[in-house]
Formats: structure tokens, sequence, C-alpha cells
């Protein structure tokens, strides 16, 4: 299956589009544990928006290099960025940045966790959309190992997808949690044996391309919120009606074929 390279700009993160319509985002410093620089943070949302406006590009997969997905910020610089308090607040701004617009991002976004998802590493995985892992998996928040408040967007975040109780135990302990308790807890959705788990996640990536993007976009947008928007319902109706994907994917059921769903590439 073909694929085209993407120039980030940026050592550490390695972009390709495959012609499936998945994208990949790849934290690719395995020897340092995947250990994220603020040159990596600073760029992340220059890339998402590329994506979000590539009509090729129909989801994102976020993972890591040789069994590692990240362990967090890299400490060697995080020395540096709390020599003041100044510079402490601007990395910690491009931390926030970096997880809004992976939040943010109006495509299916999924992470793919093998090995360490610690720290800033779990806080990009809690901002995608659906979280998967290998049997290796280990993941943890942990600032209070060394002393710094978490961002508060952040930690509401991963209260949503965990729950409150869950959420503080791992703010508190700041604890290690392996790959089967993420799964009882709600932090993934499912654990592959590592051999298997790149195969199954793109897989279910493409699957995810392969439906209407139209009905995939507009339920990501319309759960993105606590309340119901009725503007934005009416919104994303109007489209469902002026769309032909409705009419493409009647037309396909009916005549046992697979759909051929186009918008957000060719309307």
């Amino acid at each position: 299956m073909g694929a085209r390279q993407v120039d980030t700009g940026t050592a550490g993160l390695v972009l390709g589009v495959a012609d499936d319509g998945v994208a990949t985002l790849r934290i690719d410093r395995p020897e340092a544990k995947g250990a994220l620089t603020a040159a990596m943070w600073a760029a992340i949302p220059a890339i998402l928006d590329g994506l979000a406006h590539d009509p090729e590009v129909r989801v994102l997969v976020l993972t890591g290099t040789d069994g590692v997905f990240s362990a967090g910020a890299d400490i060697r610089e995080l020395r540096g960025h709390y020599a003041t308090a100044e510079s402490a607040d601007a990395y910690h701004a491009l931390n926030a940045a970096a997880e809004r617009a992976l939040a943010a991002f109006p495509k299916p976004t999924i992470a793919l966790v093998q090995g360490p998802c610690v720290g800033g590493g779990c806080q990009l995985a809690v901002a995608c959309d659906l979280r998967f892992a290998d049997a290796n998996a280990r993941f943890g928040v942990t600032p209070a190992k060394l002393g710094i408040v978490y961002d508060a967007g952040s930690a509401h975040r991963l209260a949503r997808v965990v729950g409150v109780p869950t959420a503080k135990y791992l703010l508190f302990s700041a604890e290690l949690i392996d790959s089967q308790k993420a799964l009882r807890v709600g932090l993934v959705e499912d654990v592959y044996m590592p051999q298997e788990a790149e195969e199954k996640v793109y897989a279910f990536a493409r699957t995810i391309a392969s439906r209407s993007q139209l009905t995939v976009r507009a339920a990501k947008d319309l759960l993105g919120s606590d309340t119901v928007d009725p503007e934005r319902v009416r919104a994303w109706e109007r489209r469902s009606r002026e769309s032909s994907d409705v009419r493409e994917g009647l037309a396909a059921f009916t005549e046992r074929r697979a759909p051929h769903f186009t918008w957000g590439v060719e309307e």
C-alpha cells in the first residue's frame, strides 16, 4: 500500500500519509524512550493544521517507534525550562497548545500505544479520540514525582476518559498502571499482543476511513461537547441532507456493494 512521507521539519517527529486515508504521526526517539522535546511540542499544532486541511487524510494514528510510545518530557531540557517561572510558563504553554490542537483536530485520532506512555506521552494519548495498547504498554501521569501542577485542561480531559476517582488515583500516586488495568478503567479500548497490535489498529483505522466522513466528523464534533447545541446539530443535519453520502450509502446497501463516500474529499 502506497504512502508518502511529509517533512515535519522537526527531529523526533515523522509523518506519513497512506493512500488508504490513514496518516501516521510517529514519535521517533526510541533511544530517549520517546522523550518529547520543546521543539516537538511546538511543531505539533502546525503539523495537525496541515493534516486537517489535507483532503486525503481521513484518520490520524499517533504512535511511537520500536515498541516505545513516549516516556514524557525530556527531563534534560526540563531542568532548563524550570530555571525561571517565566521559562516554565512558556514551556507549559507549548504543552497545552499541542494537546489542545490534538483534542480539537476535526478528524478521528487513534493512539497506538506500545511500551511506556507516561507524563506528556500520556497527555497526548488522552487527547486522542481512541487509544489501543499492546500488552507491554504502561501508563502514568507523573507530575507528582516532579512537583509540577498538572494542567487543569489535561486533568479534566483525563477525568472525562477514566472518571474522577481514577484520574485522582493516577495524579495523586504518579504510579504506572499496566495495559490490563488501563483497559479496566477505560483508558484504552482494547489490548493486543505486541506482534498483532499494529495490524489490528491499522485495520480499524482503515475501517473508519472507509465510512462516511460526514457521519464520523459529525459524531466527533457533537460528542466533543458536554452539552447539546441545537444549532450545531441542525448544521450537521443540513449537511447530511445536502451531501451525496446518504444517497451513496443507501444505494450501496440496496445493491449489496461497498459504498464510495466522497464527503470532504470531492465535495
